[in-house]
């Protein structure tokens, strides 16, 4: 006998075939509206989660204050830079080469790697690469970073920046948390809930990771999660490869309209079931479900750099023609961010140089000196760096003293009381630097900045108070920043 497709399910709340199927793209556009707050714009027509009306603009649209920087791209260098070898240039170093590092200096009470523990000898270990000075502001930088010192000028620096973790995981869950331990949400998703997205046919936050084979850390995707935020507002990896997004594409025998109506059923019965139960995260599922049928087109577009012209990909660098290179995501970074992507993370992995620091240095440092500064310079000749902040750094430091003797396996232990990192656009202080070390870069002798401090700057340019975007979890109201934070106010224009 053949089935009557009028006769309704056996499953809880009786939804018809028909009827799911009938309901075309209105079921998707209702669950995407209503995660996204839009349901009253349902009455014009589909949103534009859908092609049809506006994007979500977050829980707060165009942000508390007037903003500075309308988009973000943080690159995160996991394993930690050293600040000694880059941009902070301490001449004492190269006349103490090889006696021991003070006392008074390094007995401060700061917390140390138990890889050091062990050494009875902490010989001072000058920097392995010169310095030269760059642009109208006479900044000091490696030779290793000879294109970012190149546009120092441009440049916002903060020598100060400190830690209390000096182990990888804790200490880079913290540099994008706020909170060492995982289950806290990103600074990005945390921009996300707040700000949305200006194009709503690609993620609100993206994720890239370069394709550099290290030994012992490894970038962990806590740091872009939504932690207890609605999971629809986590990092979005794109990856290298013909799938630069993970099921995105439809499978085998599967064409765009089998998948338009599939999404159509999954949309209907959990709009019933979020009916039943309230749960948010039924219709984060389904935004998402709508997000990666949108990204089957928008994905590949962004991904194909044969539109770009020869002088910009040789302004990144020949590694930029590697697909899960640094050079070729900091091309896409800048692709994700002219089309409305509001917050960009890059990784690279390595820098973890407990050994042979002068043969493992010069790799990263060439992987990321001419893509990063490139970024920049590319953002700039487009007109978006002035509302774009990039920032650039590691979640820690390392040591100005050897760990393991000065000898041909010489390397630098961790070390959180004071690294570097380096900012530019976004409202900063052009070709300034904030913040003072002592001669040895081992304590911070003038305006300390926190990870929490930096988090409050980097709202602030967004047009947030980081003191008033909150999310109720558990009783308790929390923020990216803690119960800490301020806004540093000096490297603001």
């Amino acid at each position: 006998m053949k089935r009557d497709e009028t006769t309704p399910s056996n499953r809880a709340g009786e939804i018809g075939r028909r009827s799911i199927l009938g309901a075309g793209v209105g079921l998707g556009a209702f669950a995407a509206a209503e995660m996204m707050g839009m349901t009253k714009a349902l009455g014009g027509g589909a949103p534009a989660a859908l092609g049809g009306g506006r994007p979500d603009k977050g829980l707060l649209g165009t942000g508390q204050i007037p903003a500075r920087a309308k988009r973000v791209v943080q690159m995160h260098m996991w394993g930690a830079v050293s600040q000694v070898d880059t941009f902070d240039y301490k001449p004492t170093l190269y006349k103490m080469h090889g006696q021991e590092i003070p006392p008074s200096v390094k007995n401060n009470g700061a917390r140390i790697s138990a890889m050091s523990n062990g050494q009875t000898s902490f010989p001072v270990v000058k920097p392995f690469w010169e310095f030269k000075q760059y642009g109208e502001t006479g900044t000091y930088a490696s030779e290793m970073f000879r294109h970012v010192g190149a546009i120092a000028d441009d440049l916002t620096f903060i020598h100060s920046m400190y830690t209390p973790h000096v182990n990888h995981d804790p200490a880079g869950i913290f540099m994008h948390t706020g909170f060492q331990l995982a289950g806290r949400p990103s600074s990005g998703a945390w921009v996300n809930y707040a700000l949305g997205t200006d194009n709503a046919n690609l993620p609100s936050f993206v994720v890239l990771r370069s394709n550099y084979q290290v030994t012992g850390v490894a970038a962990v995707s806590v740091a872009w999660g939504s932690g207890f935020l609605p999971s629809h507002h986590q990092g979005v990896e794109f990856r290298s490869g013909a799938e630069p997004v993970l099921y995105v594409g439809n499978p085998d025998g599967v064409d765009k309209d089998d998948r338009r109506a599939e999404l159509d059923m999954i949309a209907a019965l959990s709009k019933d079931q979020y009916a039943h139960s309230g749960d948010p995260e039924i219709l984060s599922k389904v935004s998402q479900y709508e997000m990666a049928y949108r990204m089957q087109e928008s994905v590949p577009e962004i991904s194909d750099i044969s539109d770009e012209p020869q002088y910009i990909l040789d302004l990144y660098g020949p590694e930029v023609h590697k697909p899960g290179s640094f050079a070729r995501n900091a091309l896409l970074a800048r692709r994700l961010l002219e089309r409305g992507v509001k917050y960009v993370d890059l990784y690279h992995v390595g820098w973890d140089h407990h050994s042979r620091i002068h043969t493992r240095h010069p790799g990263d440092c060439y992987s990321v000196d001419q893509p990063s500064a490139a970024l920049v310079m590319d953002l700039k000749q487009r007109g978006l760096l002035d509302d774009t902040l990039v920032m650039f750094g590691g979640e820690f430091g390392r040591t100005s003293y050897a760990q393991g003797g000065i000898n041909e396996l010489t390397g630098r232990d961790h070390h959180g009381s004071c690294f570097t990192h380096w900012m530019a656009g976004g409202g900063l202080k052009a070709g300034y630097h904030h913040g003072i070390t002592d001669e040895f870069s081992y304590n911070i002798v003038k305006d300390p900045v926190s990870f929490h401090d930096l988090h409050a700057t980097m709202l602030y340019l967004m047009g947030i108070d980081h003191k008033a975007l909150t999310y109720r979890y558990q009783g308790r109201d929390f923020r990216l920043t803690d119960v800490e934070g301020e806004v540093v106010t000096q490297v603001i224009a």
